[in-house]
C-alpha cells in the first residue's frame, strides 16, 4: 500500500478515536504503531508480508520513545511543575493576587483585575493553564462573589486569566513545542514575554470596559484599606518576584539553560519555603504527589506523540503537502488562515498537549516552506491553544472553573463571561500574526 494512503487513513482514524473520547496517548500510540507496522509490511508494489515488519516496528517502538523520554531537555517539565506546586503550597502564588486586590480594589472591576494579575503571577511560576485556573478559581471567585460581582465576570475573568499559564514563561507547552520543533526553549520563553504581557493588558482593558458599560456587575468593595496594608502586601510579593527573575532572567542573560533554570528554580522555591516557614513536610509531599501525577500524564502523551511523529515521517505526508503548496501557488495568507482555523477547531475539542503532538508533524514543514521563524510560529500556536482553552463546547479551563464553583455558577454563565474576552483574544492574535517583532524583538538579545 502507498505510505501516503496509510498516513491519510491513520490521520482519519486518530481523529475518529479522539472524537470517541479515547485518551490522546492511546489514540496517537495505537494508530502510529499499527501504521508503522503496515508501512513496513506492505511496501509499494509488493504483497503484504508481516514477517518483514515485526522487527523494525518493535525496534522503533522501543528505542525512539526511550531515547526521547531519557533526554535531559524533557526533565525540564517535571522540574518546572514541581516548582509551581511548591510555590502554591508555600502561598507564594497567592501573594500577587493579595497585593493586586488591595491596590486595585477601589478601581472599577478592581477585584476582577486583581484576579487576572494573580493569574499572571501564578503563570510566571507554574507554567500550567489548568493549574493556574484551578488555584486562582478557589481563591478569587468566592472573593468576587462576596463583593457582589456578577457570576459571569467573576468566573470569566479567572477562566481567561488562567490561560496565561500557557503563554507566560516558563510554559510546559513551550517546552514540548521546542522539543518537537527542535527550537531553542530559551528563545521561546523570551519570545513569549511581550505577547504574554499584551494578553494580560488586553484582559484588564476588557474588564475596565465591561464595568464601565455595566457598573452593577462589579460593585466597589465597601472596605477600608490602609496604606500600611497595601505596602505590606507589596512587600510579601518579593519571593515570587525573586523566583521569576532568577529563572527567566538567568535564561535571558545566559547564566544557565532552561533545564538548569528549572532545577535551580525548584531548589530555590523549596529553600525559600522552608526558611520562611511556609512549607512543611505535608506541603512538600503534596507538591511531589501532584508533580508526579501531572508529569506522568504528560510523558505518556509525549510517548504517543513521538511515535506519531515517526509514523508521519515514514508516510512522507508532510513532504507531499509542502510540495503541493509550492506547486499550487496557494498564497501564504490562505495557508496561515487555514492553519489558524485548524488550531481553533481542534481547540474546541482536544487538550492543548494532544493538539501540539497531533499537528506539529504537518504544520512545521509548511511553515518552514514559507521561510517563517519557527520561534514566532511557536508563539502563534501557543496563543491559539490558549484560545482553545476557553472556546466552547469543550473549553478545558471553563470546565475546571465549573468543577470548582459547582452549582453556584452555571456553565452557560461561565462561557458568557469568557465571550467578552474572546474578542480581545482575536485582536491580540492578529497583532502577533501581523507584527512578528512582538515575538522576535527580545530574542535578538539572547
Amino acid at each position: 500500500m502507498d505510505p501516503l494512503s496509510v498516513g491519510l487513513i491513520g490521520l482519519i482514524a486518530t481523529l475518529a478515536l479522539l472524537a470517541m473520547r479515547v485518551p490522546i496517548a492511546a489514540a496517537l500510540g495505537v494508530v502510529a504503531s499499527v501504521g508503522i507496522f503496515i508501512i513496513f509490511a506492505w511496501r509499494p508494489g509488493a504483497e503484504f508480508t508481516p514477517q518483514w515488519a515485526w522487527q523494525p516496528t518493535f525496534s522503533l517502538m522501543a528505542n525512539n520513545p526511550y531515547a526521547f523520554i531519557t533526554s535531559s531537555t524533557l526533565s525540564t517539565i517535571p522540574l518546572f511543575i514541581f516548582m509551581g506546586h511548591l510555590a502554591y503550597e508555600a502561598g507564594f502564588t497567592t501573594d500577587i493576587y493579595r497585593a493586586a486586590r488591595l491596590w486595585l480594589a477601589k478601581l472599577p472591576g478592581g477585584v476582577a483585575m486583581a484576579s487576572v494579575m494573580g493569574c499572571g503571577g501564578f503563570a510566571a511560576i507554574t507554567g500550567s493553564s489548568v493549574a493556574c485556573a484551578a488555584a486562582m478559581g478557589r481563591i478569587a471567585i468566592p472573593e468576587m462573589l462576596r463583593f457582589g460581582y456578577s457570576k459571569s465576570l467573576a468566573s470569566g475573568s479567572v477562566a481567561i486569566g488562567g490561560t496565561l499559564g500557557s503563554l507566560i514563561p516558563p510554559s510546559v507547552l513551550f517546552i514540548l513545542y521546542g522539543i518537537f520543533a527542535e527550537q531553542s526553549i530559551a528563545k521561546l520563553f523570551i519570545a513569549a514575554i511581550i505577547p504574554g504581557l499584551l494578553s494580560l493588558v488586553a484582559y484588564l482593558l476588557v474588564i475596565y470596559i465591561w464595568v464601565r458599560m455595566r457598573p452593577d456587575d462589579a460593585p466597589v468593595p465597601d472596605e477600608v484599606i490602609t496604606r500600611a496594608a497595601r505596602m505590606k502586601a507589596l512587600r510579601d510579593c518579593w519571593a515570587i518576584i525573586v523566583l521569576f527573575v532568577v529563572v527567566v532572567g538567568g535564561i535571558y542573560v545566559g547564566l544557565f539553560t532552561p533545564t538548569e533554570a528549572a532545577g535551580i528554580g525548584a531548589a530555590a522555591t523549596l529553600i525559600l519555603g522552608v526558611v520562611l516557614g511556609r512549607l512543611n513536610l505535608g506541603g512538600i509531599f503534596a507538591a511531589l504527589k501532584e508533580s508526579v501525577y501531572q508529569s506522568s500524564m504528560i510523558f505518556v502523551i509525549a510517548i504517543g506523540g513521538k511515535l506519531f511523529v515517526n509514523f508521519i515521517a515514514l508516510t512522507g505526508m508532510a513532504g507531499d503537502i509542502t510540495t503541493w503548496i509550492e506547486t499550487s501557488g496557494v498564497s501564504v495568507v490562505a495557508v496561515m488562515a487555514l492553519i489558524v482555523l485548524l488550531y481553533i477547531f481542534l481547540g474546541m475539542f482536544l487538550d492543548p498537549i494532544g493538539i501540539i503532538l497531533l499537528t506539529l508533524p504537518l504544520t512545521i514543514p509548511i511553515v518552514e516552506t514559507f521561510g517563517f521563524s519557527l520561534i514566532w510560529f511557536g508563539v502563534v500556536v501557543i496563543k491559539l491553544l490558549e484560545i482553545g482553552l476557553v472556546t466552547p463546547p469543550i473549553g478545558l479551563n471553563v470546565f475546571v472553573i465549573k468543577s470548582i464553583v459547582k452549582d453556584k455558577i452555571s456553565l452557560e454563565s461561565i462561557f458568557a463571561g469568557v465571550g467578552f474576552f474572546l474578542l480581545a483574544e482575536i485582536f491580540v492574535l492578529a497583532a502577533i500574526l501581523f507584527i512578528p517583532a512582538l515575538s522576535l524583538f527580545l530574542t535578538a538579545f539572547v
